[in-house]
């Protein structure tokens, strides 16, 4: 009895523990973002910077420095090649927009007037009911459309007034990865310093088992990313898509979105060239990819992550369910790194 009650407590005070740390967290992220995203560059550019020193026997700040500077230009290269693609893409869509309405534009006058044929042989009485339903479509179009457009024009707005805080936090990540890779070993030994004689190895334990299994999560769910982007773009580039790029991208942020997902993207383009274009093949290739990747996704994402993260697939699964339900993407991360972390202590003999 005791052993259970002891074990409730500390269940209680794991969770309290773990749920102020987590919204301190997301709270103050707005002011701590730079030195969050330094300290993970830093943390995966350790490595190399040791690999130098021993290496070519160089010392810990022209080590560090060299890695610092080749990350971020690798990392800056990569996604001004993407933003590349996309805004050239982008572009091509905007330049031919006009054109696929004109294209169209005979087909849809066609169907308009035939629409008007039909409008003049219909009963009177359906007629008003009709023109009334319309009318109420049309107003709650035309507010939605006004709210969608206002939200728009405030995300905008918020984008352009964000630039000067993105610069700053581009500037201050990467000079606060430079020191704290630097001084990261030295940062560990007074952290060893001043933890309790007796408690030092259950710490490391801990911090050992947690960089493990956060590592392995972020891996894992990055492949998964990862496979999502190259089996669409591999999909759209073998069907002749226009803008494969730009839509696998799409495809990609949006299968880790809780209610989009990839159909999105795939379900209204298959219709577009099933009815648009009247190609059924693509069309109907393009749904049958879809639900191809979907099952893939679902039989690889449980057997990556909780291989990764040693832990039971339904734990993953019921982690990634229940925090999309109770609040979404944050909800999702909130729930499966408390399963981690519980794991981590109770690996370790903590819970």
């Amino acid at each position: 009895m005791n052993y259970l009650k002891d074990k409730a407590d500390r269940l209680l005070i794991f969770g309290i523990a773990y749920t102020m740390t987590a919204l301190i967290f997301f709270n103050t992220l707005d002011y701590t973002l730079p030195f969050v995203l330094a300290f993970i560059c830093a943390y995966i550019i350790r490595r190399p910077t040791m690999y130098l020193c021993s290496r070519f026997r160089l010392n810990k700040v022209a080590s560090t420095l060299i890695t610092t500077v080749l990350f971020f230009a690798i990392i800056i290269s990569v996604l001004t090649w993407g933003f590349t693609q996309l805004a050239q893409e982008a572009m091509i869509l905007g330049k031919n927009a006009q054109d696929y309405i004109n294209l169209y534009l005979d087909e849809i006058m066609s169907v308009v007037n035939n629409l008007g044929n039909f409008y003049q042989n219909i009963d009177p009485s359906i007629l008003s009911a009709i023109e009334n339903n319309f009318s109420s479509s049309i107003t709650k179009l035309s507010n939605a459309t006004v709210s969608v457009t206002g939200r728009a024009l405030s995300m905008l707005l918020n984008a352009v007034a964000s630039v000067p805080y993105i610069i700053m936090v581009i500037v201050f990540t990467m000079m606060a990865t430079y020191f704290i890779a630097k001084d990261m070993s030295a940062a560990k030994d007074k952290l060893i310093g001043i933890i309790p004689e007796g408690q030092e190895e259950r710490l490391l334990s801990v911090v050992r088992e947690s960089k493990k299994m956060l590592g392995s999560y972020f891996k894992s769910y990055g492949a998964v990313i990862g496979l999502t982007f190259v089996e669409t773009l591999a999909v759209f580039l073998l069907f002749k898509i226009k803008y494969a790029f730009m839509l696998s991208l799409l495809s990609a942020v949006f299968d880790i979105l809780p209610i989009l997902g990839m159909g999105a993207i795939y379900v209204p383009l298959a219709l577009i060239y099933m009815f648009a274009y009247n190609d059924f093949f693509i069309g109907i290739g393009i749904l049958v990819a879809y639900v191809v990747i979907v099952v893939i996704r679902q039989i690889v994402e449980p057997k990556i992550v909780s291989s990764s993260l040693g832990i039971h697939p339904v734990a993953v699964l019921a982690a990634i369910f229940i925090g999309l339900k109770a609040n979404g993407f944050l909800g999702m991360i909130f729930c499966v790194f408390m399963v981690v972390l519980y794991t981590v202590f109770r690996k370790v003999g903590i819970l």
